[in-house]
């Protein structure tokens, strides 16, 4: 197996974290509320953490001193009642957090998924889905853990080291300059901690993403994998990516581990100092015990949120990382707009398929066999503008090198309404992707396409996706029942029992009856419980159980044995009689389904006609039908075998 797609997002650099960070504004304002008053509780609750060390200074130079048994048991209750308080205090701050974060967490991914869900298809051509997977899990739980600490404590140890020196500062100037020492040089360790820590955070993602899409594509690909007996090189391949993670990890570590041992070590050395300056000056008069002693307690008070400045930023930093992450899929441009075209974007006034609600749920008038053979106008009367008309349609990939020619080049393609064309030519000549234009999986590069003389272009794109149903050559089932599969291409409007049933007899599903709960039978992840053949005839039932105005149709039959094929042909026309139809097609019995046949060369649409006429005038669409060579004879003769096939 191919190794997993890179992760297209810009290369870690160095960036603002707080830039980073305010970008979640719009997510926290609604919780704002809480989050202040959590942070207002924490400092309270921190602010009795400072009051100890003043109770044990009343205890030291007064009950104790004066040796009174009731002012040492008083002393003793506050500093319990103060603690407990503490605790309490900063249990009711998680409980007021803790509810709205998670539903900040739940509306950040609901907001990515959507957002992943209206991406054109060439961002997710180009991005690996374990990237998009990590985004939505480890990096909103990262972001998630950050709003309920980081965000909160930065501020409550904040405030409560400015009290803390407030209330040293008052005890003893000269200790708290000594304490103060180390202020300095702590700064600059922590800058340059911040700038390295981001690079090796933003790695340490990247590559957890990587890993995921590997591990993703081993499971979904554990067929082939164990075909081919790769089980070797993926295990080497994850390893790799492994240890790449594990080292990234321990750089970290390693970084995490510098800050803290010097923010760790610099602080005691001050307090070691303070604490021999301040014995001596308590044997000289010039400070009282229990001064000394509350001077130290509060000093060792306020430990923990200078130590917490190293951890704080360092998850300050994972989540300035992890919102950069999650919002450049949000950022990238070419998002479907969620209710379609702009609103000042109108079809043109020729166009009846907004002008009548009803008139894409009524069946196409079909034209006579005649008709489609000589070309004339449809006998409905739909005229030039009716079905699905491609003009000068152009594509190439956004990715495609700058000098590579485009693959479509001036399509014109005219199907007129209840129609069916078969789309013929050769292996890349790009059919599957002409076909993803009508539905706008893709958007043309140039030209337009229309449906019933409405621009696709210009139609809300629920609107567009209603009319046009599209079976892929490569069926995509999910891990829900064979009914919720089926009903899946009914649009919002739903499908009743008898629309999936007849669904299901159109594409030759009768297997699913057979199985465990019939019709509830779970088909499992892509479907991989079921035949190749089964899974494409549900993606069949799946296309047609709307009765779509429009069917695109991508090689429907390939996975289907001879005999299957022809009853689903049979039932087939049946569908195709009540629709306008683009049917790719590589065998002759797929053409048969076809009023007229389209030959796609050179990235245009070369010649059009009847199956029988393109074999008579078109030695490519001789080659393609009959599988021969290009240097076999494609004198009038070799159409023999093709015609009497269709005679048949």
């Amino acid at each position: 197996m191919s190794a997993a797609a890179p992760d297209p997002a810009p290369a870690a650099r160095p960036r603002s974290s707080l830039r980073s960070l305010l970008r979640l504004w719009p997510y926290v304002r609604p919780v704002r509320g809480r989050l202040a008053a959590s942070a207002v509780i924490g400092v309270v609750a921190s602010s009795m953490g400072l009051l100890i060390p003043l109770v044990l200074k009343w205890l030291v130079d007064g009950p104790v001193g004066d040796r009174d048994p009731s002012g040492v048991w008083l002393g003793g209750g506050l500093v319990l009642l103060l603690g407990l308080a503490e605790a309490g205090l900063f249990g009711l701050r998680r409980w007021l957090v803790a509810r709205p974060l998670a539903g900040v967490e739940a509306a950040m991914r609901a907001d990515l998924y959507r957002r992943l869900q209206r991406l054109p298809v060439s961002f997710h051509d180009r991005w690996a889905s374990g990237q998009l997977l990590s985004r939505a899990t480890t990096d909103l739980m990262i972001l998630r853990m950050f709003l309920a600490f980081p965000l909160v404590f930065l501020f409550v140890n904040g405030t409560t080291i400015l009290l803390g020196l407030g209330i040293l500062l008052a005890q003893s100037p000269l200790l708290t300059l000594v304490l103060l020492g180390p202020a300095v040089p702590l700064m600059i360790l922590s800058s340059r901690f911040e700038s390295q820590y981001a690079l090796a955070a933003r790695r340490a993602q990247d590559q957890a993403g990587d890993l995921a899409t590997l591990v993703e594509e081993s499971v979904l690909g554990i067929r082939i994998i164990k075909a081919f007996g790769r089980h070797r090189s993926q295990s080497q391949a994850f390893h790799g990516r492994a240890r790449e993670l594990r080292r990234t990890e321990l750089h970290k570590a390693r970084l995490l581990a510098d800050l803290w041992a010097v923010i760790m070590t610099l602080p005691e050395v001050a307090i070691g100092a303070a604490l021999v300056i301040g014995v001596l000056q308590v044997s000289d008069g010039k400070l009282s015990a229990g001064t000394l002693v509350a001077f130290l307690s509060t000093a060792l008070a306020l430990r923990w949120p200078v130590d917490s400045i190293g951890f704080l930023l360092a998850m300050s930093n994972e989540a300035a990382t992890a919102a950069d992450r999650y919002f450049e899929p949000m950022d990238t441009p070419g998002a479907e707009p969620s209710g379609g075209a702009p609103e000042d974007a109108v079809p043109p006034a020729t166009a009846p398929l907004d002008g009548d609600p009803g008139a894409g749920l009524r069946p196409a008038t079909r034209p006579p066999a005649n008709t489609a053979a000589t070309g004339s106008a449809p006998a409905d009367g739909a005229g030039a503008g009716g079905g699905l008309r491609m003009e000068g349609v152009g594509f190439r990939y956004p990715d495609a090198p700058g000098d590579s020619p485009p693959l479509l080049t001036g399509v014109d393609l005219h199907i007129r309404a209840g129609e069916t064309m078969a789309l013929v030519g050769a292996t890349g000549s790009g059919k599957t992707t002409l076909t993803a234009l009508v539905p706008r999986l893709h958007v043309p590069t140039s030209g337009r396409i229309t449906l019933d003389g409405a621009d696709t272009a210009l139609l809300p794109v629920a609107r567009l996706r209603e009319l046009v149903a599209v079976a892929f050559e490569e069926p995509t089932l999910f891990s829900a029942s064979v009914r919720e599969n089926v009903a899946m291409g009914a649009g919002p409007g739903g499908a009743d029992e008898a629309d999936v049933l007849r669904a299901l007899e159109v594409a030759q599903c009768g297997f699913v009856h057979a199985l465990p709960e019939g019709l509830e039978t779970q088909v499992g992840e892509q479907g991989l419980s079921l035949s190749g053949g089964q899974r494409q005839r549900l993606a069949l039932a799946r296309a047609v159980v709307g009765r779509p105005r429009f069917l695109i149709l991508d090689d429907p039959l390939s996975a289907l044995d001879v005999h299957t094929e022809a009853l689903v042909e049979a039932a087939l026309r049946e569908v195709l009689r009540e629709t306008t139809a683009l049917v790719v097609a590589h065998r002759p019995s797929t053409v048969q389904l076809a009023d007229r046949v389209a030959l796609l060369s050179g990235g245009r649409i070369t010649a059009v006609g009847t199956h029988p006429e393109l074999l008579r005038s078109s030695a490519e669409y001789r080659h393609l039908m009959s599988g021969l060579g290009p240097g076999a004879d494609d004198g009038p003769g070799a159409t023999a075998p093709l015609e009497r096939s269709q005679a048949r």
